[in-house]
């Protein structure tokens, strides 16, 4: 049963649709996107555990971490072994960190919800992350952009299915939990049933994808695509990178740099949404934006987050890769300034802002491996991508390190106004500047690190 997960049996047969892939793909990175939802039940764990936030915030924490590490480590074998073999991979190791950690809230040990969702369920979410990129971006050589965005765009919105369900699961499984009350926490046994029942739902869904995914079979291309348009594009090559070889490449960390600083900005608004908007409109020591509208907050962000990964991805198919990054930071730089100068005149305009600056840091994402795809060809762009998410690692502590760093300096949470974000803003204006300069000194890779080249210099 098991030889049926190797790349030559998910060989597609002729006639099979392409779009069948962006479907499989999406019900991998909408599971594995519910890593975005863990603060729904952070304070339920604080109390079962009665550790600190900061002591449940660590699972979080390590399981981006090790996102970026599995990824940036199995890159090189996912592209070895195929996308069917390594979103089942993903699945088991995602659904076991659920099951592990739910052993862990049973039993009160929470160096096994550090061990399950921390470490196995990261290994899970960085395999499954980069599981369908190539295969999406090789079905896909006309719209490379918007095949990744379909998929990537799942991994935003994952958090807007599993937050509600979880809410429900609880309330389901403790009668004295209400979803609808910000300081009600479900017990330990709620918190065990809905560890399970996430794991092993994830898991059953996951299959979907394992079930459908292809790869097109050799010298396959779209009807009426002609490859020489390709040509035609400034920063879009027709030659062959391997893995190895892009690390080398000054393109490959000027653009691991736009991605940190571009991700790094984003998790600054991400990781402090919900405090962040009740702190800009407090007056007198109260806040005119009340709980449970600051939880909507969270939701419209998520919303924002999600169709940018759509919109601004696609978008670039038309306008180039180069460009639309321009606008992510450029645009970024901007409403950063604007959020921390007139963010605080009214609550539409604050939405709008900080929800356009989710969609660059959503779309960043999302367009990050058409990118690649350009730079160095499709051979081994998963395992290039796979290493490139290290800045996603890096930002995932940077950003929630730059704001919590200045607000700690600020004052106590709950006592905090606009003024208290300023400096942490202006930072990621210049975090976003520096991005920018990296971005345009993005050039096309020298054809000594091509694989035709290597190769002719072999054989000479």
């Amino acid at each position: 049963m098991l030889s049926a997960l190797d790349r030559e049996h998910t060989v597609a047969p002729p006639g099979y649709s392409r779009w069948l892939i962006p479907p499989a793909a999406l019900s991998v990175h909408l599971c594995i996107g519910q890593v975005y939802a863990t603060s729904v039940y952070k304070n339920s764990l604080v109390q079962h555990f009665d550790t600190s936030q900061t002591a449940v915030g660590v699972i979080f924490s390590i399981a981006i971490v090790m996102l970026g590490l599995s990824a940036a480590v199995g890159g090189t074998w996912v592209e070895a072994n195929g996308p069917r073999k390594a979103m089942f991979v993903s699945a088991a190791f995602w659904a076991s960190g659920f099951l592990i950690g739910a052993l862990g809230i049973a039993t009160t040990q929470l160096w096994l919800l550090y061990l399950g969702y921390g470490v196995l369920g990261g290994i899970g979410l960085g395999i499954g992350y980069i599981s369908p990129v190539s295969t999406l971006i090789k079905w896909f050589p006309d719209r490379p952009g918007l095949a990744t965005g379909l998929a990537i765009m799942g991994f935003g919105g994952g958090a807007l299915i599993a937050g509600p369900l979880s809410r429900q699961l609880m309330s389901f499984y403790d009668s004295g939990y209400d979803p609808n009350v910000a300081t009600s926490v479900a017990d330990g046994s709620a918190l065990t049933a809905l560890f399970l029942t996430l794991g092993i739902g994830y898991f059953v869904i996951m299959m979907f994808g394992v079930v459908n995914i292809r790869v097109p079979r050799d010298g396959w291309q779209p009807e009426g695509w002609d490859p020489a348009s390709v040509r035609e594009k400034p920063l879009v090559t027709t030659a062959q990178v391997s893995a190895a070889n892009a690390i080398r490449t000054r393109a490959f960390w000027l653009l691991w740099i736009v991605l940190f600083c571009n991700v790094t900005a984003g998790i600054g608004i991400l990781e402090q949404a919900s405090p962040m908007i009740q702190d800009f409109f407090r007056d007198g020591g109260t806040s005119s934006v009340a709980v449970s509208a600051a939880a909507g907050f969270v939701g419209v962000l998520s919303l924002f987050n999600m169709a940018g990964r759509f919109a601004w991805s696609s978008t670039s198919d038309l306008i180039g890769r180069k460009p639309i990054y321009m606008l992510y930071l450029g645009g970024g730089i901007v409403l950063y300034a604007l959020l921390a100068l007139v963010g605080p005149a009214a609550t539409p305009l604050f939405v709008l802002l900080a929800g356009l600056i989710l969609s660059f840091y959503g779309g960043g994402f999302a367009t990050v491996p058409a990118y690649l795809r350009d730079l160095f060809g499709t051979y081994q762009v998963g395992a290039i991508h796979g290493r490139l998410l290290t800045a996603w690692s890096a930002a995932g502590v940077a950003g929630p390190l730059i704001i919590n760093g200045f607000l700690d300096a600020q004052g106590k949470p709950g006592t905090l106004t606009a003024d208290a974000y300023r400096p942490a803003l202006f930072t990621m204006v210049a975090l976003l500047a520096v991005g920018f300069v990296a971005n345009l000194l993005v050039r096309p890779v020298p054809s000594k690190y091509h694989e035709e080249a290597r190769e002719e210099v072999k054989t000479a």
